[in-house]
C-alpha cells in the first residue's frame, strides 16, 4: 500500500517522474540511471561533478550504485492497482460495497473479509496469508505453483516442481516455516548482539558526556579561580599605587614647605643685608668725620644671630671688621 506522500517520494528530481532503474550517489540521493547520466555528461567539460539534490561536489565522476531496495519498491508500486494502493485490500467477493480483506487465499488467488473467511475451505491446499494485492509474488514465476520450500544452496524460495524437476533438483530444501524460523533465530541473535553493542555505545556516550561535563566544570572552576586571583592582584596593585603616590605627594609637599620657609628666611636676610650695605655706603660717602665716628661700630650693624646662621655672611662681615 502506497499513499500519495509515498508516491511523491518515488519521483526522480530530474525528470519528475517515478524512478526507472534507480541508482544512488555516494551522498545517498537517488535518480533514474538515464537522468543522472545526462546530468553528469553535461558536467564533463567543467571537470567538477555535483549532486542535483544537495550539490555535493567531487573532482572525479561519481560511481553509480544500483538501489535494489528502491527498485523492488518501484516494481511493487507499479504493479499494484491504484484503488488498492490508495484504499487498501478489499474482499474479492464483496461486489456491492468494498469491505476490507482479513486474509488472502493463495490457492483461490482471492482476498476474503471476515464473513467470507468463515465459510472458506479449510483444506490444506488453501493457504491463507495476510491480505496482499499481488498474490503472484507467492507463486513460482516459472511453474506458477505456490512457493512451499526454501533452497538452502541458492537461498531462494521454490515450488515443488523446482525441487523435483527444475534447476534446484537435488539441492537441500526446507519447509518455508522451518527456514523462516531459522532465519528469525539468526536475526534474533544478530539483534541481540546489535542491542548489546548499542547499549555499550550508549554507556560509552554517557561516560564521555559525564567526562565532558566534569571537564567543563573543572575548566569553569579554574577560570573563576584565575579571574578572582587576577582581580585580587589588580586590587592590591591599585592600593599599592595609591599608597606610593600618596607618600610621594606627602614628601614632595613637606620638602616644598621646608624649602619655601628657608627661601623666605633667606629673602629676609637678603633684605636686611641690603639695608645695612646701603647704610655703610652712606657712612663711607660722608665728609664729616664727626658724624662718621659718632655712628655705631660697623660690627654692631650685623645681626649676631644671622652671622651664626650663615657662615658665608659671618666670614664676609668679619673680614670687613678686621680691616
Amino acid at each position: 500500500m502506497a499513499s500519495a506522500a509515498v508516491r511523491d517520494e518515488l519521483l526522480c528530481s530530474v525528470c519528475l517522474s517515478t524512478y526507472t532503474d534507480p541508482v544512488m550517489l555516494r551522498c545517498g540521493h537517488n535518480f533514474c540511471r538515464v537522468c543522472i547520466h545526462q546530468v553528469l555528461d553535461t558536467q564533463d567539460e567543467a571537470g567538477v561533478y555535483s549532486c542535483p539534490e544537495c550539490r555535493q561536489r567531487s573532482q572525479k565522476r561519481p560511481r553509480l550504485m544500483r538501489n535494489l531496495a528502491l527498485r523492488n519498491i518501484m516494481e511493487s508500486f507499479l504493479i499494484t492497482p491504484p484503488t488498492q494502493t490508495e484504499a487498501g485490500i478489499f474482499c474479492t467477493y464483496c461486489v456491492d460495497s468494498p469491505v476490507s480483506a482479513a486474509k488472502s487465499c493463495l490457492h483461490c488467488e482471492a482476498s476474503l473479509c471476515e464473513k467470507h473467511l468463515r465459510v472458506h475451505s479449510k483444506s490444506a491446499e488453501h493457504v491463507l496469508c495476510e491480505p496482499r494485492a499481488n498474490l503472484e509474488e507467492r507463486k513460482c514465476s516459472v511453474h506458477k505453483e505456490l512457493l512451499k520450500y526454501f533452497c538452502t544452496k541458492d537461498a531462494i524460495c521454490i515450488c515443488v516442481s523446482c525441487s523435483l524437476a527444475g534447476e534446484h533438483w537435488g539441492h537441500r530444501v526446507e519447509m518455508l516455516d522451518k527456514a523462516s524460523e531459522k532465519k528469525k533465530e539468526r536475526l534474533r541473535n544478530v539483534l541481540q548482539k546489535l542491542t548489546t553493542r548499542r547499549e555499550e555505545t550508549e554507556e560509552r556516550v554517557r561516560s564521555l558526556e559525564e567526562r565532558r561535563r566534569k571537564a567543563q566544570e573543572k575548566a569553569s572552576g579554574e577560570a573563576e579561580r584565575v579571574t578572582a586571583l587576577c582581580r585580587d592582584i589588580r586590587r592590591w596593585l591599585d592600593d599599592l599605587e595609591k599608597r606610593v603616590l600618596s607618600e610621594i605627594s606627602r614628601q614632595e609637599k613637606e620638602e616644598s614647605l621646608s624649602l619655601f620657609a628657608l627661601m623666605k628666611k633667606l629673602e629676609r636676610q637678603k633684605d636686611e643685608l641690603s639695608r645695612k650695605m646701603r647704610h655703610m655706603e652712606e657712612l663711607c660717602n660722608m665728609t664729616d668725620p664727626l658724624t662718621v665716628l659718632q655712628e655705631p661700630d660697623t660690627g654692631d650693624l650685623c645681626d649676631p644671630e644671622e652671622e651664626g646662621g650663615d657662615g658665608d655672611t659671618g666670614r664676609h662681615d668679619g673680614g670687613e671688621t678686621g680691616e
